[in-house]
């Protein structure tokens, strides 16, 4: 397994101070999916940046997977991405360190 980090960005960054109520349906949608992931192992970690101006504020989801066309379906299955409320790029990503420890090889 390799780690994949996905960027997040919202289509419209005003959406982070006022959400519609189908984007805030979206994003609860969002947060399932990532809650499964994580406890299926996948995702290791997924939160975002907090501030002004929100135009700054993106998310970040770290996962496992065997391969870049792997990370790349559980980006493009994201909710968020689906619905079209975030873009997403994807990054290849190695952990350091953790809680844990030191990095995972």
């Amino acid at each position: 397994m390799t780690q994949w980090l996905y960027r997040l960005d919202p289509v419209r960054p005003e959406m982070v101070a006022d959400a519609t109520d189908e984007e805030r349906a979206i994003v609860a949608e969002h947060l399932d999916y990532l809650r499964r992931l994580a406890g299926a192992g996948v995702v290791l970690l997924a939160g975002r940046t907090t501030g002004e101006p929100v135009s700054d504020v993106h998310g970040v989801v770290v996962l496992d997977a065997d391969d870049e066309a792997a990370a790349h379906a559980v980006m493009a299955a994201d909710p968020a991405v689906v619905h079209g409320v975030m873009r997403a790029t994807l990054h290849p990503f190695r952990l350091a360190v953790t809680r844990e420890g030191w990095g995972l090889e």
